[in-house]
């Protein structure tokens, strides 16, 4: 009698479940539901195509060195780099006294604790130190900063769909809201202390365009157009997120190279071993 009652319960279950199905799917199939505006103005991130691409790519040293001049020059006021130090710098081709020289101008110091009077202060970088955050905290960062919250560079383009291929495009998609947005959904125009750049998931950016043509001067004489620059702080920052990304393509080529000689070498053992075995 308990197991009819359990099946007739079971039964009644995944007869609710299947109008349920039955239920949505044909709502959704007669009255879908409205696009957003995300939905049809969001853009997916341009192609950008750079040295360190693919399993043979190695990092281009002098676009590396001209995208932390970016860095630092243009992002570092607001962006944080905390997993990163200094001294990691020496992968890029800095010599020990360039980061040296490097930590100790810094424009944010450390924050430090004075031994004497235990009050908080700050001091100036040594190459051991990380970068050092460019506010003390969330709420002061919000407040700088229409009460958006700059993200972390460190790994921007391993957490984000596109990688470094979506920073450049956010840096190079500032543009005017488009007339057919505006008359398709009126309700969605750009709001005061925001920009508008269709490469940003909700369309709307707290942050204004940060680049600007000859905005930096670059060591080697390139030309510092947005798009340059753009192209040179994404590249930098695959770095960030992955500084062991040549010795990890090294090792992948190396391991797939054994293993083709290994499997050449099993096969023919095989045949010299059964060659005068009948089958």
């Amino acid at each position: 009698m308990l197991r009819i009652i359990l099946g007739a319960i079971g039964a009644a279950f995944c007869g609710v479940l299947l109008i349920a199905f039955g239920t949505g799917a044909y709502n959704h199939l007669t009255e879908p539901a409205a696009a957003t505006v995300e939905q049809e103005f969001h853009l997916q991130p341009k192609a950008l195509h750079l040295a360190s691409d693919g399993p043979f790519g190695k990092f281009d040293r002098r676009q590396l060195q001209r995208g932390f001049q970016v860095y630092k020059e243009v992002c570092s006021a607001c962006h944080s780099l905390r997993l990163v130090a200094f001294r990691d710098l020496q992968a890029l081709g800095y010599t020990e006294a360039e980061i040296k020289a490097i930590a100790d101008q810094w424009a944010i110091q450390q924050p430090a604790i004075d031994p004497e009077t235990g009050e908080a202060t700050t001091r100036k970088s040594i190459s051991s130190d990380h970068f050092p955050l460019p506010f003390p905290n969330e709420v002061a960062a919000r407040a700088a900063n229409n009460n958006a919250l700059p993200p972390d560079q460190s790994l921007m383009t391993k957490t984000h769909h596109g990688g470094a291929a979506y920073v450049y495009s956010i840096l190079t998609g500032y543009q005017d809201q488009p007339p057919e947005l505006l008359k398709k959904f009126p309700d969605a125009k750009t709001g005061s202390g925001l920009h508008y750049n269709p490469y940003f998931a909700n369309l709307n950016l707290a942050m204004a365009p940060p680049l600007n043509d000859g905005q930096v001067t670059y060591t080697d004489g390139t030309a510092s157009t947005v798009d340059q620059m753009a192209q040179d702080v994404s590249a930098f920052l695959v770095w960030t997120a992955e500084p062991k990304l040549e010795n990890r393509h090294s090792a992948g080529i190396a391991t797939v190279a054994f293993l083709i000689v290994f499997s050449v070498l099993t096969f023919l053992s095989y045949r010299n071993i059964w060659a005068g075995k009948p089958h």
